[in-house]
């Protein structure tokens, strides 16, 4: 089952952007599913779920918007220091 949910966004936004409402969305959609994965809020297979593309081509994607695809608390890279 798919939602829609609809904002409005100003025009003089899109204007200032250079974007088209198109890829506006889309771009909307992927940062929306990035800043959720880096907050912890969604695994990254839904991540790329919501923003509509594959696990692969979202993890190889975190890079452009400077989010490790590695998610480590300080216990656990604590941890792996002690064992190296």
């Amino acid at each position: 089952m798919t939602v829609t949910i609809s904002f409005q966004v100003p025009e003089e936004s899109l204007i200032s952007l250079k974007e088209r409402p198109e890829s506006f969305a889309r771009e909307l959609q992927m940062l929306a599913a990035v800043k959720l994965y880096e907050l912890g809020k969604l695994s990254s297979g839904r991540a790329a779920q919501l923003a509509g593309v594959t696990r692969v081509e979202f993890l190889m994607a975190l890079g452009r918007y400077q989010v490790s695809p590695f998610v480590l608390d300080a216990e656990t890279l604590a941890q792996d220091v002690a064992n190296a």
